[in-house]
């Protein structure tokens, strides 16, 4: 998982001796302090500060980048000393670790630097000042609007849509009108964040532009804020004969939802392309409806494999209790997405029957059916799943002391990367929903695993299964997926 700190020798997830400490905190390791912090980074931060006068430019430049990955703030004053290096390369790299570091009174400097002579150094800048996003800048930034380089104009695109105030998105209008097609696309996307009437209109215009990516980031943002104004134009651009843009307009249609689009996105299902049907598929799953639940059902015999899973995510939505035996039929095809949609689709319709293949499905070799199998678990509450799902439970960090380490998938790897750890985030989240009542055993093993977290484990945003991921709703932490699980699972009598 991107951002987060590798464990040591000694870490829970390595089966190896787990740092000691207070009884009540055994097996958790201390977050370091910030003045702990930066005592360890201070032999590198003085080399790095070192290497800012070497002679040779790219060591000058590989510094200022490292001192941005590095984070200390203590750099700051260095590189802005660097901001009047010769060389421009160096220049560049020491305005994006001055954005990088994100400290606001960083922000003079660089709108200074947003008219140095090399183009590289002002897009750098530019960029450095969205990733401060401090709404003061704007100005400076709607200043180079008109930047003679393409880069740099996207660069100032990009850092007024991250800005995001009504003054950062009033600015952006000229840019629609951009000779660079990637400027024109960002400015669309950028302005979408905010989009009221007005904007929606001027983003509605860009459907006819000439290049294929602005009229596809125009539907993406139209479909988004569901402007059913656009749907003509949508249609429209559906019955041309490329394939390019279909994908888009269809996911679009199904956010709008129009009954309208229905016969189009229909007709769209049966395309020659995959991709194409795959969309439609999507759309109509989406709008809903018995003809929509008709599309879903006969593709789930596509001859792409695909295809067979979009439908069958489809049926889910669109589905009822007779898709029983088709969904559980396709837990058996040959490619693991099709048997994934099905292990979503039988959960998402509460079709209990199910529930005793389903479980069989925690041993599917692929990691993504066997985490659908556990959501799947966990929404219909089947309490015959406790026990598999402690035992994933436990797999997922070390063993005992003196017991042999449980064989795990390879692919699954340790907890800490992405698949191990959605594996487990699911695995928490589903005990306590199958546990019925006090159930002392699974409190315990809860409660056991998260005193062998860290608070940064604890504390970063839980990755939770594809049906667990509405608009709308708030994304909870680690932390927050045991404090709902515990008390599901808690002994009465314990409490």
């Amino acid at each position: 998982m991107t951002g987060r700190p590798r464990r040591t020798e000694g870490s829970p997830a390595s089966g190896g001796p787990r740092a000691g400490g207070a009884a009540g905190d055994a097996g958790r390791r201390a977050r370091p302090s910030p003045r702990e912090r930066t005592a360890e980074a201070t032999p590198e931060l003085d080399r790095l500060l070192h290497a800012l006068n070497d002679p040779v430019p790219g060591i000058r430049q590989t510094a200022a980048v490292a001192l941005g990955l590095l984070g200390d703030g203590r750099a700051r004053g260095s590189l802005l000393a660097t901001l009047g290096d010769p060389d421009h390369g160096v220049r560049a790299a020491a305005v994006d670790a001055l954005g990088a570091l994100g400290r606001p009174e960083s922000r003079p400097d660089l709108e200074r630097a947003l008219a140095d002579d090399d183009a590289s150094v002002r897009a750098n800048a530019a960029g450095a000042l969205g990733r401060i996003a401090d709404p003061a800048s704007v100005p400076a930034l709607a200043a180079r609007r008109d930047d003679p380089s393409g880069d740099v104009r996207l660069a100032v695109v990009t850092a007024l849509g991250r800005i995001g105030d009504a003054p950062a998105l009033a600015v952006l209008a000229p840019c629609l009108d951009d000779p660079s097609d990637r400027v024109r696309r960002a400015a669309v996307l950028a302005l979408g964040r905010g989009a009221d009437a007005a904007r929606l209109a001027t983003i509605r215009a860009r459907l006819a532009d000439p290049a294929r990516r602005v009229r596809v980031a125009a539907a993406v943002v139209l479909g988004r804020h569901r402007d059913a104004v656009c749907v003509p134009e949508l249609l429209e651009i559906l019955v041309r004969p490329g394939t390019w843009e279909k994908p888009a307009v269809l996911v679009a249609l199904g956010q709008i939802g129009a009954p309208a689009s229905i016969p189009a996105v229909l007709a769209a299902a049966e395309h020659d392309a995959s991709w194409v049907r795959v969309c439609a598929i999507h759309a109509l799953g989406e709008m809903g409806g018995a003809a929509a639940a008709d599309a879903a059902r006969r593709h789930l015999g596509d001859a792409a494999w695909s295809v067979r899973g979009a439908a069958a995510i489809a049926l889910g939505r669109v589905g009822g209790r007779d898709d029983l035996p088709r969904l559980v039929a396709l837990l058996e095809d040959g490619h693991s997405w099709p048997r994934r949609g099905a292990t979503y689709a039988l959960g998402e319709l509460g079709l209990t029957e199910a529930a005793p293949r389903l479980r069989e499905s925690l041993a599917d070799p692929d990691a993504e059916v066997r985490l659908a199998a556990v959501w799947s678990l966990g929404h219909l509450g089947d309490d015959g799943a406790r026990d598999p799902l402690l035992r994933m439970l436990r797999d997922r960090l070390a063993p005992a002391e003196g017991a042999a380490p449980a064989a795990a998938p390879a692919e699954a790897g340790r907890l800490g990367t992405d698949a191990a750890s959605r594996l487990f985030d699911a695995t928490v989240q589903a005990l306590g929903r199958v546990v019925h009542g006090g159930d002392p055993l699974v409190a315990r093993a809860l409660r056991e695993a998260r005193e062998r977290l860290s608070d940064e484990e604890l504390d970063r945003p839980a990755l939770l299964p594809l049906p667990e991921l509405r608009p709308g709703h708030g994304m909870p932490t680690v932390r927050d997926l045991f404090d709902g699980a515990i008390p599901a699972a808690a002994d009465p009598d314990e409490e």
